[in-house]
């Protein structure tokens, strides 16, 4: 099972299995070799709707130039990189989020 945390608009956005506080959480089935991207079509949240992602706690990537300053641990050199092609495993856990939420993760 793939963890997704919606912060923000996107969780009144986009339907969610539960909500937790502040957070909207959506658990789909996890797909051999399904990347970001595919994983996001899948559910039907466009990565035009998207400025900060974690994946497992680690900056995957966004639209924050001050993210290179800020000491998050990342999960690749260039946190600016919107390719979305890394692929996601059973047991990982995103968290998405919108414009919205921008300055609270800096």
């Amino acid at each position: 099972m793939v963890t997704i945390v919606l912060y923000g608009r996107l969780r009144k956005i986009y339907k969610t299995d539960r909500e937790i506080g502040t957070q909207g959480i959506i658990e789909v089935p996890a797909r051999p070799m399904e990347t970001l991207d595919d994983l996001l079509q899948r559910i039907g949240i466009p990565r035009d709707t998207l400025y900060t992602v974690f994946l497992n706690s680690k900056l995957l990537t966004t639209h924050n130039r001050m993210a290179d300053y800020l000491g998050y641990q990342q999960f690749c050199e260039d946190c600016h990189n919107w390719d979305l092609c890394v692929t996601i495993k059973d047991g990982d856990r995103l968290a998405l989020f919108g414009a919205d939420m921008a300055t609270l993760v800096i």
